[in-house]
């Protein structure tokens, strides 16, 4: 049969990295399928790699992204999917599971950057919940401001939410 194909996916732990003001971090970073566009605030995080658990991965990711320790992770809290690109402009479906997780804060490091990384992501920072609920930067997913308000809300914000 010609003129089908096949859509690859690709299993990702994000992480709601946020340090003891309630601040989460970010970074600002371009696909590389849009190498020239201004690209988009989105929250640290990567593939799960074969054999990796979600936790694991996203352990993983946020030394590698961050060089930050300590940190304790807690509940899933949302999953989703997403239809992007790759350099070779092929459709991959990217079924997210966004992972809240606490840390000291501090400052970053990108030590532990792969190529690609070093090459498509710009910025990384720490933002106030009212600063990102502000922004005019493309974020994404572009609901992360209500979907983390709803998090930080007295009624979700407990000991239980978190393994340590």
């Amino acid at each position: 049969m010609t003129g089908l194909s096949v859509t690859r996916e690709r299993r990702t732990a994000r992480v709601l990295l946020l340090d003891p003001a309630d601040r989460i971090l970010l970074m600002k970073g371009r696909l590389p399928s849009a190498p020239d566009s201004p690209g988009a605030w989105f929250t640290i995080g990567g593939g799960i790699e074969p054999g990796e658990t979600v936790l694991e991965a996203a352990a993983r990711e946020v030394l590698e992204e961050t060089g930050l320790t300590g940190v304790v992770f807690g509940d899933i809290v949302w999953r989703g999917e997403v239809m992007l690109k790759d350099r070779k402009q092929r459709p991959v479906l990217f079924k997210d599971t966004f992972i809240l997780a606490r840390c000291a804060g501090g400052e970053v490091t990108r030590a532990g950057w792969q190529a690609l990384e070093r090459e498509f992501v710009d910025d990384m920072r720490w933002w106030t919940l009212a600063d990102l609920a502000a922004t005019s930067d493309a974020v994404w997913p572009a609901d992360l401001a209500a979907r983390l308000a709803d998090i930080l809300a007295p009624s979700r914000t407990s000991d239980a939410s978190f393994a340590g």
